[in-house]
């Protein structure tokens, strides 16, 4: 049956209080807390974060102005900022609302209950007794407040814990525990724990003692006594773990946040035990650095970048001790091991090892293909993309003459000839090569690419000097006198740079050559050679001006029998000369009527130019009958000067060679030689006779001037005389 006055006291409270209220919460802080502050107590049960307001916290006088008491509004803790003394203050009580700018609450006030907490509390394995005393009040218990028992308290089992006493006179106490924990009564009211308490397992008991008289039958309303137990700091922090290292990208600014150490502790959460502070162990800072790599927030363990710089590639150890109780004397540590890796990223251009390459000859006859140069660009990125490199011709290839050749992944470019090069086209390239990364350049190195420069030199191209036969044969008798003209070796272009010509092989010494004509005569007398002999040397010629450009032939002479006879002569002719422009005159060339071989009947003679392709090519020579030859111009022009013909003559198995000399001259209209006249010996030149007159000229000029100084003169003279000294005429 329920009591009547519990039932007005429902009614009360409905008609007093609407709304229920929030649940009391009690919070215990350590005397002379040694640890960091702020120190976070609990986080209050507020509203969702949708719910707009301001958070307000008021209580004794004083404490919200001025205590040691504030509420973190991001959070939703409530912490204290400084040391607690329970001598001065032994508890606090706080409300906390949520209120408008208006002073309107949205929420609370929600009742928090601070109790200071005596040194002697925080001995490890002591708990002190607390006796309750208990009296009635129209027959129901007063209400207690909580009673804290330490978990694995290290006492002898039962433990008395508390007393509760009835002042009804003898009486008989009857214990029940919500949930079911090991705690006993005895008929004196005290109150056991039979084992150590696991606050992991159950943090909190409700205790209902009831109380009956022994002369009564029913037993009083039970007394709910709440037991609390309370935190050992049996629990370390307990670090998380990472599967990988973490990755900071290179160049991050400093405050960049790396991790967040956001380490367990398996404490009464929102207990002193539970609060776990931050302390970086390692890396130290280097020796003469201006500042640390890394920083740690002690409180939100949250691990950011510092001043010092890092690299790309550096592989770092983050050791951070993680304490509980904010680092107090006798709080519980772990070491926190990050690995944390500097990643690379893009911020290195590459670079030409040489930004001049010397100058580089390519012939003009180079092929298409040709190497020409291999740079060698680098790049001081780690990683592989970044390295991937892109080269062009930037510059001072128009035509599209060079281009460049090089493998995706690969530091060396090179330079190839594309086209055919032309010395008259261009003599000289100054290429430009530019080298960019493939990805996107970032942080202060980007920019435009590196260059080299390449400058080509085109070699122009000189032929060797090419002669107008491949190979040279003449044919002479073994008698032929030292200085006999053989035959004349000469260029097939007569307009190109001059030549100068040697023999080669010689090692008779029977042959020499003049070097500017390339006449090639008998050095000295044949002795030793016989008739059907060959003779070989080697015809060099080279230019005159490019000495190492040099062509030769081969001068072959076959050695004839030496003529028994006397060779035939040439008899004098009416026409001594030939005229060039060519002209119908001819020298006739007659062998002599005496030939004892002609009279006998053994046959003509026969006549032929020289084997000298230019003598051929110059001259005409046709036989006229068995002893006689017409020799004439073959060409409509050849120089006027004095030549000499070779003419071998033949008869039998004999052989002669004439040098017959014509002179080649300008004629007139009637076909006669005008040949060039000198000075006669007595005759002025043309200055001095200028000479001459000039001085005549002045000769008169002189005397000119003289008479007509002399005129004046006089003329003067008879202005001056006096009128008076003229003698008068007389007449008679």
């Amino acid at each position: 049956m329920i009591p009547t006055w519990l039932t007005l006291l429902c009614l009360f409270i409905a008609q007093v209080f609407p709304e229920a209220q929030p649940a009391d919460l009690y919070v215990e802080v350590p005397e002379n807390y040694g640890g960091n502050f702020p120190l976070y107590l609990t986080k209050l049960p507020l509203p969702p974060e949708e719910t707009e307001g301001e958070i307000v916290l008021s209580g004794n006088p004083g404490v919200a102005a001025e205590g040691p008491f504030a509420v973190d509004p991001e959070s939703g803790f409530l912490l204290v900022t400084r040391a607690l003394d329970r001598e001065e203050q032994a508890e606090y009580r706080l409300q906390v609302t949520l209120e408008t700018e208006a002073g309107h609450v949205l929420w609370g006030a929600q009742p928090v209950l601070v109790r200071v907490k005596d040194e002697n509390d925080q001995a490890s394995g002591h708990q002190a007794t607390a006796t309750v005393h208990v009296s009635i009040v129209e027959n129901t218990w007063v209400p207690l407040d909580p009673v804290h028992l330490a978990e694995n308290l290290k006492v002898p089992y039962p433990h008395h814990f508390a007393q509760v006493h009835w002042s009804g006179g003898d009486v008989h106490y009857h214990l029940e525990s919500q949930p079911p924990g090991p705690f006993d009564v005895d008929a004196e009211g005290k109150l056991y724990v039979t084992e150590e308490l696991d606050r992991e397992a159950q943090a909190e008991f409700l205790l209902q003692v009831q109380a009956r008289n022994v002369r009564a039958e029913d037993y009083t309303e039970p007394l709910e006594l709440r037991v609390v137990v309370t935190d050992e700091n049996d629990n370390a922090p307990v670090c998380p773990l990472w599967d990988s290292p973490i990755s900071v990208p290179e160049l991050s600014p400093p405050g960049t946040e790396v991790t967040r150490l956001l380490a367990e502790d398996m404490d009464a959460p929102g207990s002193p035990n539970s609060h776990v502070v931050y302390q970086l162990l390692s890396p130290e800072p280097e020796e003469g650095a201006e500042g640390r790599a890394f920083e740690l927030d002690f409180t939100s363990g949250s691990v950011t970048l510092g001043d010092a710089p890092l690299r790309a590639g550096q592989n770092i150890l983050l050791r951070v001790m993680a304490a509980d109780r904010g680092g107090a004397e006798g709080s519980l540590s772990s070491t926190c091991e990050v690995a944390v890796t500097i990643t690379d990223i893009n911020d290195h251009a590459p670079e030409f090892a040489t930004s001049q390459i010397e100058p580089v000859s390519l012939p003009e006859d180079a092929q298409p293909g040709t190497l020409v140069a291999t740079l060698m660009a680098t790049d001081a990125d780690l990683e592989p993309a970044f390295r991937l490199m892109d080269f062009a011709i930037e510059a001072g290839d128009v035509e599209g003459t060079f281009g460049l050749d090089w493998e995706p992944n690969s530091s060396h470019v090179q330079l190839r000839l594309l086209k055919n090069l032309s010395y008259e086209a261009a003599s000289s390239y100054e290429l430009v090569v530019v080298v960019r990364n493939m990805a996107e350049l970032v942080g202060p190195g980007s920019g435009p690419g590196a260059t080299a420069t390449v400058t080509v030199l085109v070699e122009r191209l000189v032929l060797p000097p090419k002669l107008d036969q491949e190979s040279y044969e003449a044919s002479v008798p073994v008698n032929t006198p030292a200085g006999s003209l053989l035959l004349t070796i000469q260029p097939s272009d007569p307009i190109s740079s001059p030549v100068r010509f040697s023999l080669v092989n010689d090692s008779e010494g029977w042959l020499c050559i003049k070097e500017v004509s390339g006449e090639v005569h008998t050095a000295r007398p044949l002795q030793g050679a016989q008739p059907g002999d060959m003779y070989t040397v080697l015809v060099e010629a080279q230019y005159e001006d490019e000495p190492t450009l040099s062509t030769s032939a081969s001068l072959v002479i076959h050695f004839l029998k030496a003529p028994s006879a006397r060779a035939p002569a040439l008899n004098p002719v009416p026409t001594r000369h030939l005229c060039t422009p060519r002209q119908d005159h001819g020298v006739v060339i007659s062998g002599p009527s005496e030939d004892p071989d002609l009279a006998d009947g053994h046959g003509p003679y026969s006549f032929a130019l020289g084997p000298n392709p230019t003598v051929q090519r110059d001259w005409h020579l046709q036989a006229l009958n068995g002893s006689h030859a017409y020799l004439t111009l073959a060409l409509h022009w050849v120089e006027p000067r004095e030549h000499v013909v070779p003419v071998v003559v033949s008869h039998n198995a004999r052989m002669w060679q004439l040098q017959l000399r014509v002179v080649v001259c300008r004629c007139n209209v009637e076909g006669q030689c005008m040949r060039k006249v000198g000075r006669m010996k007595g005759m002025p030149t043309k200055l001095s006779a200028v000479g001459i007159l000039v001085g005549t000229l002045m000769a008169i000029g002189i005397f000119l001037i003289l008479i007509f100084t002399h005129l004046t003169l006089a003329r003067k003279k008879d202005l001056d005389q006096p009128v008076d000294s003229v003698p008068l005429k007389a007449a008679v």
